[in-house]
């Protein structure tokens, strides 16, 4: 079958009225709650890797991510951009359930990811917003801790202290002065700017949200395209502000679209019309959805770049599609009733009624991860068809969403 064809079915589908299934919901969410419990004891003092090797999570190792960090760390430690995602799942558990041991659990957490930010280990990152609004300002919204929200803030003035004035960016990774890295954005930054809404909503200060809205208008500029699909990543000359190109690292190519970047828009740009209504970002997140929707395979579940359909014979990343539900279950809920409303969330629910059906893992599974199948970076070879912290993380996420009116971290 064509794609526009597959195409025109499922925008027929996605229009129809649907029903949550409770009784699966239910299921997954009891199947998740099981995997966590095996998680917890031994990742409460340490944390686990990205990404699993042979569907297994084991203590993180220094070395095996995009960006090693100079810093010493050491097997199992807080390093790296992924460790909220473990914290983030902890801190569901316990909404899910309202049992201390998530809690308690969550709490050693944080006090790691204090430390981190106190001793700036591994902080040269736009990641901040990923690391500390999971674990950190999580805590403050749950349980009212001040030193939560004391070291979620630490995180966001360093945050601060990334961005370009003239370029209007927060530059992604590494040092700031280093040419290679200099004025470099990535798409996956829109999800790091809620950590800023936070930090000018608690505190007052104008200065978090003007910086927050500056890079989320320059990413909307430079980044999204004119046929709604992606850059990865998008660079400036920072001493005059000047755009210059975008290109890929993640993606398949240049002109192609990496799937795990537009759900990162699709998910971000939503989230920064959350936090100042500013219409342009929710229409940029709908084009964006649009555009991830039409490429939709066969299952729902997209390949690791969108270029691919069902005969490329690529993997899949759940992950991706676990992030899209997350942000088209909440652009449905800021838009008024009617047919665009609930096509968004119908394909919210038909799709992770395929994660659920066919990614996630079941009681039985040896895996200790929740969604199977996902893609960390296919040019690296890392991760390739393995889980992940990030698509386990808004998997949970997606059914916490469908089974309460959830508050969020973001």
């Amino acid at each position: 079958m064509n794609r526009e064809k597959n195409e025109g079915m499922r925008c027929a589908a996605f229009r129809r009225k649907m029903r949550p299934d409770a009784g699966k919901l239910d299921r997954a969410v009891r199947t998740a709650l099981l995997k966590i419990d095996g998680l917890l004891e031994k990742f409460l003092h340490k944390f686990p890797g990205s990404n699993t090797r042979n569907n297994i999570y084991e203590y993180r190792k220094p070395g095996v991510n995009e960006n090693p960090t100079k810093d010493p760390v050491e097997e199992g430690g807080n390093f790296d951009w992924t460790t909220g995602f473990w914290t983030g799942m902890i801190w569901l558990a316990y909404e899910l359930t309202g049992n201390e041991k998530y809690r308690a659990a969550a709490e050693i957490h944080v006090d790691s990811f204090r430390d981190r930010i106190v001793r700036k280990i591994d902080c040269d990152t736009h990641d901040l917003g990923f690391l500390y609004t999971l674990s950190c300002v999580a805590a403050a919204k749950l349980t009212g801790s001040r030193k939560a929200e004391q070291t979620a803030l630490m995180a966001a003035d360093h945050l601060m202290t990334r961005y370009h004035p003239k370029a209007g960016i927060i530059q992604a990774h590494g040092d700031l002065s280093d040419p290679r890295l200099r004025g470099r954005m990535i798409i996956d930054g829109m999800m790091n700017l809620p950590l800023l809404y936070w930090a000018s909503e608690v505190t007052g200060n104008p200065v978090y949200r003007a910086i927050a809205e500056s890079h989320a208008r320059q990413t909307m500029r430079y980044i999204v395209r004119e046929d709604a699909s992606t850059w990865h990543t998008y660079y400036f000359d920072v001493d005059t502000g000047e755009p210059r190109h975008g290109d890929t690292l993640q993606g398949y190519a240049d002109d192609s679209c990496w799937s795990r970047g537009q759900a990162w828009g699709i998910y971000g740009f939503t989230l920064s019309y959350v936090h100042t209504g500013e219409r342009q970002f929710l229409e940029t997140a709908m084009k964006l959805a649009h555009y991830f929707l039409n490429r939709l395979p066969d299952d729902l579940v997209v390949y690791w770049d969108l270029i691919f359909t069902d005969d490329h014979g690529e993997e899949k990343d759940s992950s991706a599609s676990a992030i899209v539900v997350c942000g088209l279950l909440e652009m449905a809920r800021r838009l008024p009733e009617g047919a665009e409303r609930d096509y968004f969330f119908n394909a919210a629910q038909a799709i992770l009624g395929s994660l659920i059906d066919g990614y996630a893992t079941n009681v039985s599974e040896k895996s200790n991860a929740l969604l199977l199948h996902s893609v960390n970076f296919k040019k690296a070879g890392r991760g390739v068809d393995e889980a992940c912290l990030w698509g386990d993380y808004f998997y949970l996420e997606a059914l916490v969403r469908m089974k309460r009116d959830w508050k969020m971290y973001w």
